[in-house]
């Protein structure tokens, strides 16, 4: 089945800004900046463990990743998302670069890489961007950056909507 095609998510998530989220429970509103590293710090524990799963590699069904390809994906965003945080920091009001997710697991054979491998490159990217979230003065929480749709971030919004898509996959996988 990994060799299967998933639809593309082209849901508008940014609602989770504003209200807790009914699927996975994440209150994101509830995350600052400075709360972010310890909330990635419990995230890869558990991500740890989905890992480790014997039948991590296998889709629940014919349009759902498997927890492998989720945890790669997570692996990914950590990346991007200190991308963000650092063009936030660095421009003025900078528009993000698109990223799309699905082309990034296709490219990246998410679903054929190495478990423990994943986990260890999930665990050096998430405690990354952690520490460099947690290293922002809250005198620059406010700075800028658009998403390429338009969507407006702030450096706190941003580490909200990061954090709501790392545990919402949490989820996903019963992690």
């Amino acid at each position: 089945m990994p060799g299967m095609a998933i639809d593309p998510d082209t849901k508008d998530w940014t609602w989770v800004l504003q209200r807790p989220c009914p699927e996975c429970g994440t209150e994101a509103a509830a995350h600052t900046p400075a709360t972010t590293a310890q909330v990635l710090e419990d995230a890869v524990v558990r991500w740890e463990a989905v890992l480790r799963r014997p039948d991590v590699a296998r889709r629940p069904d014919g349009s759902t990743w498997s927890p492998l390809e989720y945890a790669a994906h997570v692996r990914d965003v950590c990346g991007v998302f200190r991308e963000r945080l650092h063009l936030i920091l660095t421009e003025d009001d900078p528009t993000f670069p698109n990223w799309d997710q699905d082309a990034a697991a296709v490219a990246g054979r998410y679903g054929e890489q190495e478990p423990a491998a994943v986990a260890e490159e999930l665990a050096v990217n998430a405690r990354a961007v952690g520490a460099d979230f947690d290293a922002v003065p809250q005198d620059r929480w406010e700075r800028s950056g658009l998403r390429s749709n338009g969507s407006p971030f702030t450096v706190r919004t941003l580490s909200q909507y990061f954090l709501h898509d790392v545990l919402h996959h949490l989820h996903d996988v019963g992690g």
